[in-house]
């Protein structure tokens, strides 16, 4: 029997369909083996021993040996560590975590930092019949019900930016009047909306030693977390964390720079939410929004970064931000337009999008 071209055409796009989806599947379990190297201090133990055995990594982690020796060969054929001389007995290969891995899978500071990643999967798994239900029922899972994992993920993923980035760039070169008025008034302030583990709040206060900082979060162990933070890196001086709701109108007209970073998509209340920014500003004071880059319009076929926002919206931000009713229920893929909507219906003149390039952040300026 002979097949004709749309015959053809459709065992070629069958076969091209189910090839991303096993190369998909490889990388997911991929990230969750990270996450199991990333929770036991694999990577960064054997970056700082250098090439070490698998006998050497088990002693050294405390972990078995036989557990330690499959880990390490998956990780090698993987390509996300190095190994010596493959063709050794398995008691003598060394493994090796080199800089350039390291960038990726060690340094927490890394702007190329990604072992996190797993930790959003193993969220989603703990909450994956809530979800179900939801969908179903219309509702939501709150964000705390996606447990340890889904905060530090998050964090994890924000926090190279905010360190690197937030004041020396972003600020600086997309709204350099406001990066210039907090570097020069001896009492600035600043209050960070949804300030999640404080890696922007404290960002801030590192930045601009001159500001006093309020970070402001609803989920108390992100808050408790965030005062650890604050310490260890000294500026828990100058920073006042606080368990708010970020509509909560007790804030005054009294900061410099009012801001919500990577956040407002998912509250259920965006506009209430703004509305309190824009009461929190001072005399000249600015409100700043940073939010996901998505694309315009839907499109049928999406970049990966689009396909990322949708992915991260249906298993994690639409359910979160459905959790508490009514509800705006935005989603991750908050376009432009919606941002300009919910600025207008909270008392503001204009939004201008700030000249700040990133693959993934797109930055408002709220105005009047």
């Amino acid at each position: 029997m002979t097949t004709t071209p749309v015959q053809e055409d459709v065992e070629a796009q069958v076969g091209a369909l189910a090839e991303r989806l096993f190369s998909g599947g490889i990388a997911a379990l991929e990230a969750l083996s990270i996450h199991v190297g990333t929770q036991l201090g694999l990577y960064r133990l054997i970056y700082e021993r250098g090439p070490s055995t698998s006998a050497e990594v088990a002693q050294a982690a405390g972990i078995h040996e036989r557990y330690a020796r499959e880990w390490l060969e998956q990780q090698a054929t993987a390509e996300l560590i190095d190994v010596d001389d493959p063709t050794a007995t398995a008691d003598q290969r060394r493994y090796a975590v080199s800089d350039a891995q390291a960038a990726v899978l060690v340094d927490e500071t890394s702007l190329a930092y990604l072992a996190p990643a797993g930790g959003f999967l193993v969220s989603f798994a703990n909450v994956m019949p809530q979800l179900l239900d939801a969908y179903r029922s219309g509702g939501g899972v709150a964000y705390g019900d996606y447990g340890t994992e889904m905060r530090e993920a998050q964090a994890a993923f924000n926090r190279p930016g905010f360190q690197s980035l937030l004041a020396s760039e972003w600020l600086a070169n997309g709204a350099p009047d406001v990066h210039e008025r907090l570097a020069a008034h001896a009492d600035a302030a600043i209050l960070d909306v949804g300030c999640g583990l404080g890696w922007s709040t404290i960002a801030f206060a590192t930045a601009y030693p001159n500001a006093t900082v309020v970070g402001v979060d609803l989920d108390e162990p992100s808050i408790e977390a965030a005062r650890r933070n604050a310490k260890e890196h000294g500026v828990d001086d100058r920073i006042t964390f606080l368990v708010a709701d970020a509509a909560d109108p007790r804030f005054g007209e009294r900061f410099d720079v009012v801001c919500i970073l990577e956040a407002l998509h998912d509250l259920s209340r965006p506009v209430d939410v703004l509305k309190a920014m824009r009461n929190a500003r001072a005399d000249g004071g600015t409100v700043i929004v940073m939010d996901e880059r998505v694309a315009d319009s839907f499109g049928a076929i999406g970049d990966p970064v689009e396909r990322f926002m949708y992915a991260a919206s249906v298993l994690h931000c639409l359910p979160a931000g459905m959790a508490e009713q009514p509800s705006a229920a935005t989603g991750t893929v908050m376009r432009v337009d919606t941002v300009r909507r919910y600025a207008t219906e909270a008392g503001f003149a204009n939004v201008e999008v700030l000249p700040i390039e990133h693959d993934f952040f797109r930055f408002y300026r709220l105005v009047g």
